[in-house]
């Protein structure tokens, strides 16, 4: 379960797409959110777009893995979808805030990987989110006032990205993925592999 946190407008939803591209045991869980859908947003594909009455069913039903209220809408991670993946040998990747990071790793705990992306500065910060415009003047504002909050949390994350260039911040962030896929506790069959070998190299050597 790899998880990409960042304030608005800092890249992660670039970076994720990238992974997606070039990774395929990777699948992206598609996040539940009440939020108007913006232009060029596909249902399913994004996000699934629910009404206030419906997210608050599938919560009380128990079908979130981690739910959390953001500019006044709600966002949250299905559980069942996430679940399958995981059952079928696929990562998922989690493209989710601070809060929802949190509440994951209380469920998920050593299969989880973390990592928080950082702007290069509040000025390059405020450039890409006025870029995006696909927010009112005044949401983009509350993403400014929002953002320091969020970037207080980078030290509850296993790995921080400052993202200057996106090529180079994808190729990091495919590093760490490679590196924690290598992991030992993570590799299955591993310990009857080296057994294995040694049944082979004893024979080898009698």
């Amino acid at each position: 379960m790899l998880v990409l946190s960042s304030p608005s407008g800092a890249g992660k939803t670039t970076i994720s797409r990238a992974l997606l591209e070039r990774e395929q045991n990777l699948r992206l869980s598609i996040s539940v959110t009440t939020r108007p859908q913006r232009p060029g947003e596909r249902e399913g594909v994004d996000y699934t777009f629910v009404d206030d009455a419906t997210f608050a069913r599938m919560r009380e039903e128990g079908a979130f893995l981690e739910h959390a209220r953001v500019f006044g809408n709600y966002y949250a991670t299905p559980r069942a979808a996430v679940e399958e993946a995981l059952n079928q040998g696929q990562d998922v990747l989690f493209d989710i805030d601070w809060q929802g990071t949190q509440q994951l790793r209380e469920s998920a705990r050593d299969d989880l990987v973390s990592v928080f992306i950082l702007p290069p500065s509040t000025e390059e910060l405020a450039r890409r989110l006025h870029k995006r415009a696909q927010d009112p003047e005044e949401v983009v504002r509350q993403r400014m006032a929002k953002a320091t909050d969020e970037m207080s949390h980078w030290a509850e994350y296993d790995y921080i990205v400052v993202n200057e260039d996106v090529e180079e911040s994808v190729r990091r962030v495919t590093a760490i993925l490679e590196a924690e896929r290598l992991r030992r506790d993570r590799q299955t069959g591993l310990r009857d592999f080296v057994q294995q070998l040694s049944h082979q190299a004893e024979k080898a050597g009698g």
